[in-house]
């Protein structure tokens, strides 16, 4: 603890030179975090585990919601099939199809069923009565509300589509933080489609071990109509359909291994510094009885400060970033909500702690390695 102290006096007695290598820590450690964030929340929405239940049914060869047509009475067909539990239509209207940061998205879907099909979604803000008693009513998910700054009663308009917001959810579906839910037969006309289309199906099966067998069953069932369909698990769905995003996000990962390499040469480069500039006064300790070891304890103590308080600040800073905006990047009709994450900034606070005193250990040998006379008569 003493030389913990002593590190800190240390460096605040060079205040310009440890705020200056402080703050590049934290750049780069805020680059780091904006990083993993993106790829934790991609991780999220593509990793499948045992709790999913949950298929999309799509028509066979497209992609962009504007391509996908089906009939809505397949919902009555595929409800009937073995292991299927619960089957909802849903119409889905967006303002861009390509990879992009702001997607309006419209889902349509029966209103008297969606909470049933769903009911881990909470409305927040607002009524869910009012959404079912007028047509014009949506459900706006909370990334949305927060980005667009909607509140219960404000009305907006997006892709040709007039809506009143009747209230704010949440929930614990990525997709439903970032939509505007309506009555379906609203967003079959606004979107003119027509009455008795929709863009696809999400389906519950009863168990997760029978995602294949019933996916199999629904393409089987459909597969000489004139609308044949492709089942998918819904983070497959995700993960294939939304390629570009994926790709996009893929390629962050040379960023944060970028910020590392740069915090680390930054630690190490100011540290080495701070050595070869107190080389006597390290000499005059070490006949006071300091140790070497203790002299090699002091320096790295000094690099885990540097790279503690600026990878707190970087990464802090970035989780406050990511929370604040809502930034959904989106594709083909899919959203990903970048959301900062408890486990990424412990992790990105334990990186920059490594980080300081791996950057330290040279400089410590160096302010250890040197004679005590020759020191003293440097």
């Amino acid at each position: 603890m003493q030389m913990l102290i002593l590190a800190w006096k240390n460096l605040t007695r060079h205040r310009m030179r440890s705020l200056l290598t402080i703050l590049g820590v934290a750049a780069g450690m805020f680059l780091y975090t904006s990083v993993q964030t993106m790829q934790h929340s991609l991780a999220n929405a593509t990793d499948s585990n045992a709790d999913d239940t949950t298929l999309v049914v799509y028509r066979e060869n497209r992609f962009c919601p504007m391509t996908s047509r089906l009939p809505e009475h397949y919902a009555a067909t595929i409800a009937k099939l073995d292991g299927v539990r619960e089957v909802i239509p849903i119409q889905i209207t967006v303002n861009n199809c390509g990879a992009s940061l702001d997607v309006i998205t419209f889902r349509g879907v029966p209103p008297e069923t969606l909470q049933k099909y769903n009911p881990n979604l909470v409305v927040t803000e607002g009524s869910y009565d009012t959404f079912l008693s007028r047509t014009d009513a949506a459900l706006v998910g909370s990334h949305f509300a927060q980005r667009r700054g909607l509140k219960p009663g404000d009305k907006f308009e997006a892709v040709g589509i007039n809506v009143e917001v009747a209230g704010i959810i949440t929930s614990d579906a990525p997709q439903d933080q970032n939509v505007a839910y309506v009555h379906l037969p609203f967003l079959q006309q606004a979107s003119k489609v027509g009455l008795g289309v929709v863009t696809q199906f999400n389906v519950k099966v009863q168990d997760a071990s029978m995602l294949e067998a019933v996916a199999t069953a629904i393409d089987e069932t459909f597969s000489s109509d004139q609308q044949p369909t492709n089942t998918r698990p819904e983070k497959a769905f995700f993960a294939e359909t939304a390629k570009q995003m994926i790709e996009l996000i893929n390629f962050t990962r040379w960023l944060g291994i970028g910020a590392v390499i740069a915090v680390l040469g930054l630690v190490a480069n100011a540290v080495l510094l701070i050595v070869r500039g107190r080389v006597k006064e390290t000499a005059i300790l070490q006949t006071l009885g300091f140790s070497r070891t203790q002299i090699g304890i002091m320096v790295l103590s000094e690099g885990s400060l540097l790279g503690t308080i600026g990878g707190a600040l970087g990464v802090f800073g970035s989780a406050a970033f990511f929370f604040m905006k809502s930034f959904t990047l989106g594709n083909e009709g899919l959203t990903l909500a970048i959301s900062p994450s408890l486990g990424v900034v412990l992790s990105g606070l334990l990186i920059a702690l490594t980080l300081g005193l791996f950057a330290s250990l040279y400089p410590a040998w160096k302010a250890t390695a040197k004679p005590l006379v020759q020191s003293l008569s440097s």
